[in-house]
């Protein structure tokens, strides 16, 4: 029986399963299954909004014949609207009360105290960083230089501006357009979690994902939860995901 979620179309990956289309949730055409997991099991979830803006983006980014300077405006757009959707239930707040013209009342504001990071993975992730920003202008921007091997697919670290350790309330948000092998994003998390960050409280921005990556981040960071504007089936032999949208970097600086 289908398990229809009205606000997200929400992915929780199968550990035991081993399955590419054991899903929990509402997305497109997969098979979808009742939970093999106990409630209280921490699990890999993966958000689709269903925001016509996000869709719309999304079918600007894929085009290609969508030039640069458009891409680069999708990429933003999209880095908006997914953080508004990862920022739901995960920014912290607090309460207090404020004076209206007419009375005092409740109110409930965003809590200063506890640091909000992004780390951006470059270079792609620059795309969606400014999005981002727009609704989380105070936040520290950390950069991670991660490059791809084409042959071995293996990625290795050029730039690291990460701090030697994280406030472990820290919100983390990482940015990064294609979640392909998942291996950039795996080096990624371990820099990030040796430094203190706390996956529960660590989201993932990005434009297209494939099982690949979500399978490997499945198994290292069941906590962890990712908003993404689509999940593509596969990937080809140079590791790019298939539709997908092509070489991100590429397209976002015209190169």
């Amino acid at each position: 029986m289908k398990n229809f979620i009205n606000k997200f179309e929400a992915v929780n990956y199968q550990l035991s399963a081993g399955c590419r289309k054991e899903y929990y949730g509402v997305f497109s055409s997969y098979t979808i299954k009742k939970p093999l997991f106990l409630p209280m099991t921490l699990q890999l979830r993966v958000y689709v909004p269903p925001h016509p803006l996000i869709k719309h983006w999304l079918a600007v980014a894929r085009d290609a014949g969508t030039p640069s300077v458009l891409f680069r405006s999708a990429m933003t757009e999209l880095g908006r609207w997914l953080t508004y959707e990862a920022a739901r239930d995960w920014l912290p707040t607090q309460e207090t009360t404020v004076q209206s013209p007419l009375d005092t009342c409740l109110a409930t504001v965003i809590d200063p105290q506890i640091p909000v990071a992004v780390v951006p993975i470059l270079r792609a992730g620059l795309g969606l960083l400014e999005g981002a920003q727009t609704l989380l202008p105070l936040a520290s921007i950390y950069h991670l230089g991660l490059a791809r091997d084409e042959e071995t697919l293996q990625p290795h670290c050029y730039l690291n501006k990460l701090p030697e350790k994280f406030d472990p309330q820290t919100r983390v948000l990482i940015t990064d357009p294609m979640l392909a092998t998942g291996g950039s994003m795996m080096a990624a998390m371990a820099e990030l979690t040796q430094r203190g960050a706390d996956p529960t409280l660590t989201r993932i921005v990005c434009v297209v994902a494939a099982a690949p990556a979500l399978q490997k981040l499945s198994a290292a960071y069941p906590g962890l939860i990712i908003y993404t504007a689509t999940i593509d089936e596969k990937l080809n032999s140079k590791g790019y995901i298939v539709p997908g949208l092509g070489d991100a970097g590429d397209r976002i600086f015209g190169t």
